[in-house]
C-alpha cells in the first residue's frame, strides 16, 4: 500500500517546527496538544524517520526533520498556489497568509488593515506576529514583513505601502531648559533619547537637509529597544528622538513634543517586503493593498 504523508500533518509538522514546542505550534494551529502529537507521531511513521528530538523544554528538528520542513513548505506553497490559480475566476480569495512586523508598527497600523482586509475577505486565514528582529522570510514561512525602511536584501521585493521620514523632535519643557538647535552640528551638544530598533545598532543618525546628506552623534544616557519607552523619555523631557512621522504625529499634535530642526529629516518609507514567489499571491496583494489603505486615512 502507497504511503503518502498527508497534506494536513505536514501543515502541522510546519506549526510545531516553527514553535519549536508542541503546546505552542497547537495554539498556531487552533487543534488539541494531543491531537498535534499523534498526528506528528502518524507523519513520522509514515515517511520511517524521527522528525523531532524532544526534551523537556523544547523540541528540535532532527537533520531528517531539517530536510522534510524545507520540502513541506515548498509543497505546501505549491499547494496554496495551485488553489489560487484554479480560483483565480472566483471573487473570494482564501487560505493562509503569515505576515510579521515590528510591535508598535505591527499594533498600529498591520493589525487595524488586516483587521479591515478580514472584514472584506472572511475566507483569508491572517496570522500576525509581532517580532523585535528581522526575519527569514523564507526559514520562517512568512508572505509579508511589515517594516520602516528601504529593502536592502537583493532576493526581496519591497512593496511601497506610504512614504515616511524619520524627524527630530523634543519636548517644550527640555528646549526651555537646553535651548533649541540651531543647525545639525548642535545636536551633539544636547541629550538624546536613543531607539534600537530591532536589530540595527546604536550609531550615528544621518538625515538629509539644506545642504544635503550629514550625520550626527547623538549623546544619550537614556536608551531603548522600546519606542513606547523612548517616546515616554522624550515626552518628560529628557532629550531629543528621531523616529517616524506616522509614530510621532499623536505627541506632536498634542503639544508633547515639537519638531527640531524641520529642515532635515531621514526617508524612512513604510514597506511590504516579500518573496518573489509571494508576490504573485492574490492574498498577498490584497494585504498590501490593506495597508496602503489604513496610511491614508
Amino acid at each position: 500500500m502507497d504511503k503518502h504523508p498527508d497534506l494536513g500533518d505536514l501543515r502541522l509538522f510546519c506549526c510545531v517546527a516553527r514553535r519549536a514546542s508542541f503546546a505552542a505550534g497547537a495554539r498556531e494551529a487552533g487543534v488539541a496538544p494531543t491531537l498535534m502529537s499523534k498526528r506528528i507521531a502518524q507523519l513520522e511513521a509514515t515517511l520511517g524517520v524521527t522528525l523531532l528530538k524532544r526534551t523537556t523544554r523544547r523540541v528540535d528538528l532532527t537533520d531528517e526533520g531539517r530536510k522534510v520542513l524545507a520540502w513541506s513548505q515548498r509543497i505546501l506553497d505549491d499547494v496554496d498556489d495551485m488553489r489560487e490559480d484554479v480560483a483565480r475566476i472566483a471573487v473570494e480569495p482564501e487560505g493562509p497568509i503569515r505576515i510579521c512586523s515590528s510591535p508598535r508598527l505591527g499594533r498600529e497600523v498591520v493589525a487595524p488593515a488586516l483587521s479591515a482586509l478580514k472584514s472584506r475577505h472572511p475566507a483569508i486565514d491572517v496570522w500576525l506576529e509581532l517580532l523585535d528582529r528581522r526575519v527569514d522570510l523564507i526559514g520562517e514561512s512568512f508572505h509579508l514583513d511589515v517594516r520602516v525602511g528601504s529593502v536592502a536584501e537583493p532576493h526581496l521585493i519591497g512593496h511601497l505601502v506610504a512614504p515616511n521620514q524619520r524627524i527630530l523632535c523634543a519636548a517644550p519643557a527640555y528646549l526651555a531648559r537646553r535651548g533649541t538647535p540651531q543647525v545639525l552640528g548642535d545636536v551633539a551638544e544636547h541629550q538624546c533619547v536613543l531607539l534600537r530598533d530591532r536589530e540595527d545598532p546604536f550609531g550615528a543618525w544621518r538625515l538629509t537637509g539644506p545642504e544635503g546628506p550629514a550625520s550626527v552623534k547623538p549623546a544619550s544616557t537614556l536608551a531603548s529597544n522600546d519606542i513606547d519607552v523612548v517616546l515616554r523619555w522624550a515626552c518628560d523631557g529628557h532629550g531629543i528622538v528621531m523616529s517616524s512621522q506616522w509614530l510621532l504625529a499623536p505627541s506632536l499634535a498634542r503639544g508633547a513634543l515639537v519638531q527640531v530642526l524641520p529642515q532635515w529629516a531621514q526617508e524612512a518609507p513604510l514597506y511590504a517586503v516579500s518573496t518573489v514567489r509571494s508576490a504573485q499571491s492574490a492574498k498577498v496583494r490584497l494585504c498590501v493593498e490593506a495597508l496602503r489603505l489604513q496610511m491614508a486615512q
